[in-house]
């Protein structure tokens, strides 16, 4: 009964068209009313006290960030670095994207800025080589949804809050999926277009190459420095995203010289925004947690996956298929949000690790994000390399598989995930 109050009442305030944070919000109002415990001062409380977590001051900082690099030239001289060095080879353009990808996941942590910034910057040369345009914004597209995973993540920070898991943890559990992801996506790109015919990229010499590097330094350095400090315990979460934003912002005014005070205004204001979308849905999601717990909805989706709870593999393949079902129909945040504090108890209870769920759980809804019909990421890339949206997933195929073949491959083995995570911490 309580499962279908959840379940209807959340559905139903979506298909009125309610905003995700009001939906729920309306949800958590239905559970009190079968309680009946209705009480807007609860529900006040519980809102106020969803917003009002340390961990969360990342999030801004994050966030500007992200809007500091990209008007900032650190975005460019990434790629004008992956450039140098492998652009030469057959398929040269892929891989830059791909490395740009992994590279700008570990500065912004937003999947649809990134696949935006790469794609604004090698679209048209990948046109003008012969590239296959859809299969070739299927890929900066699949390269986007890296960043949730990688650190900084604006994903694995809600993870954290809502689950109550460690963030730093979970940061450093997210690096070596995410590079699997790279690498997975590299190794597509290279099969699908060992046929085509397309022109490459005049070999750089060596002094270009070490320009090259040079010039992009600063822009290399700083998503080493950011896993560097949370490995040694230097900085928290929180303070590695403050340092990051000073150092983008000293890099781009001081150093580069592309981003001008007067623009940092509008880039303050934009992150303010983004930042206070995400916090809001955090808050409503803590209320409608409370309430799913207080109802026994943990216990009754626990009933429902009992004859998997024996095996943990078994288990987590259940929940990673129920997680890509939910993510063709919501966005990400919406989903961590609903099935964060669902699964968790669940997970807890089949003794599976939280900061290996926490990874895989983010890395699924990440790749929902490329998955129609709902997918952010495809409208933004439909739109940079003006193709549609079929064309875009006839291209995007080949990519969106070597995705899942990796989170199969951690669901079959988590050593792949907890042993990085034990060395790097």
């Amino acid at each position: 009964m309580t499962v279908a109050v959840f379940t209807l009442s959340l559905l139903g305030a979506m298909a009125l068209g309610m905003p995700i944070a009001f939906a729920l919000l309306v949800c958590g109002i239905a559970l009190m009313l079968t309680q009946g415990q209705m009480d807007a001062t609860i529900l006040s409380q519980k809102l106020l006290e969803g917003a009002d977590s340390f961990p969360l001051l990342a999030i801004p900082f994050f966030m500007l960030t992200g809007e500091l690099m990209n008007s900032g030239g650190i975005s460019k001289r990434i790629v004008n670095f992956a450039l140098a060095w492998v652009g030469h080879i057959r398929g040269g353009l892929g891989l830059v994207a791909v490395f740009a990808s992994v590279l700008m996941a570990a500065i912004s942590g937003s999947a649809a800025a990134d696949a935006a910034a790469i794609g604004t910057l090698l679209i048209p040369m990948m046109r003008q080589a012969g590239y296959n345009v859809p299969r070739s914004a299927g890929l900066i597209a699949a390269g986007g949804v890296i960043a949730p995973v990688i650190p900084p993540s604006i994903g694995l920070i809600m993870f954290g809050v809502i689950a109550n898991v460690s963030i730093g943890k979970l940061f450093l559990a997210g690096v070596f999926p995410g590079l699997l992801m790279g690498v997975s996506l590299a190794i597509a790109w290279q099969w699908v277009v060992r046929r085509d015919k397309v022109s490459v990229l005049p070999r750089q010499s060596w002094s270009a190459r070490l320009k090259a590097g040079v010039d992009g330094v600063w822009a290399l350095v700083m998503p080493f420095g950011i896993v560097i400090v949370l490995k040694f315990g230097i900085f928290t979460p929180t303070e590695a995203g403050v340092a990051a934003c000073v150092y983008a912002f000293v890099v781009g005014s001081f150093i580069y010289r592309e981003l001008s005070i007067r623009q940092v205004y509008t880039l303050l204001v934009s992150a303010a925004k983004s930042t206070a979308i995400v916090v809001f849905l955090i808050a409503a999601a803590m209320v409608s947690a409370w309430l799913i717990t207080t109802s026994d909805v943990p216990e009754q989706i626990s009933a429902m996956l009992q004859p998997f709870m024996g095996n943990k593999i078994v288990l987590m393949f259940v929940i990673m298929v129920l997680v890509v079902i939910v993510g063709t129909a919501l966005d990400f945040a919406p989903t961590v949000m609903i099935l964060t504090p669902v699964l968790m108890p669940v997970v807890k209870q089949a003794g599976i690790d939280p900061v290996y769920f926490g990874v895989l759980f983010i890395m699924n809804n990440a790749i929902g994000l490329i998955t129609p019909p709902v997918g952010i990421v495809l409208n933004v890339i439909c739109g940079v390399a003006k193709i549609s949206m079929s064309e875009l997933i006839k291209g995007l195929w080949p990519f969106l598989w070597a995705e899942l073949i990796v989170l199969l491959l951690l669901v079959l083995f988590p050593a792949l995930v907890m042993v990085p995570l034990k060395w790097l911490s």
